[in-house]
């Protein structure tokens, strides 16, 4: 009964997580949905303002607490092994949720081209990048990403082996082609509020901050094959600078 439940609690995580994954172009572009990132206004901006701030600071530390190793250890005291990332994805689409439900458009824009040829560009553009991210997951393996794969193995009985470091298709040119993807969506926009700015900017800092400790992660994983792998690789645009040769990489012994 017990591996039934977890494969069934994986299954529901991760239909719940592309449900949330197919809305995104939605709330980001403007379209098919009733409140979108760049609805007209909705109450005082400073309160806007700080709701916004809260909701994405919810997300930040969700994402970033629960993909550490410590609170993996934690929690898999609690949980099977098998349904740590199925709670993961779970957590995750929820602090999701909560940000399409509570988001307050703030009414200023930025910039609009709407109307003009930048307009299907843009559009075109974010529509492609959300198209990278899921691309990508598929090249890394996306049952295993999302806890799939975990709970099918846990529940045929078979012993979990995670993947081994492997750097298909586009990860041959930058290291993040997912992040890559994510910042293509989140800034290519015909109409740019600054509720959408604020959520551009936000997004873009903890990218570059999540980066960071999953690069280490992956150091302290994968050793000398990650770190030549960073070395010769740019992180996220194929013309960006390569780590130097010269100075250690994060986790790296001086």
């Amino acid at each position: 009964m017990k591996r039934h439940l977890v494969f069934l609690y994986g299954v529901i995580s991760y239909f719940i997580f592309f449900g949330v994954f197919l809305y995104l172009p939605g709330f980001m572009g403007n379209f098919l949905v009733p409140k979108s990132i760049d609805s007209p206004a909705a109450g005082p901006f400073g309160e806007a303002l700080l709701i916004n701030a809260g909701l994405l600071a919810l997300f930040a530390i969700q994402h970033s607490v629960m993909a550490r190793k410590g609170f993996k250890e934690k929690i898999t005291k609690i949980i099977p092994n098998a349904a740590e990332r199925s709670t993961y994805v779970l957590f995750s689409s929820i602090a999701v949720i909560l940000l399409y439900a509570l988001w307050r458009p703030m009414g200023v824009v930025v910039w609009e081209v709407q109307g003009s040829v930048a307009e299907p560009i843009l559009n075109g553009l974010m529509i492609t990048g959300w198209l990278i991210v899921l691309v990508t997951t598929f090249l890394i393996n996306h049952f295993d990403l999302f806890g799939l794969r975990q709970v099918w193995m846990y529940w045929r009985k078979q012993e979990y082996k995670p993947l081994g470091f492997v750097t298909p298709g586009p990860y041959k040119v930058v290291r993040h082609p997912l992040y890559f993807g994510w910042l293509l969506m989140f800034w290519s926009t015909p109409v740019m509020t600054i509720a959408h700015l604020v959520f551009a900017v936000a997004t873009t800092s903890y990218i570059f901050i999540a980066i960071m400790l999953e690069e280490k992660d992956l150091i302290r994983e994968h050793g000398k094959k990650y770190i030549n792998y960073r070395r010769s690789v740019p992180m996220i645009l194929p013309f960006g600078k390569k780590s130097k040769t010269n100075q250690p990489a994060f986790g790296e012994a001086e």
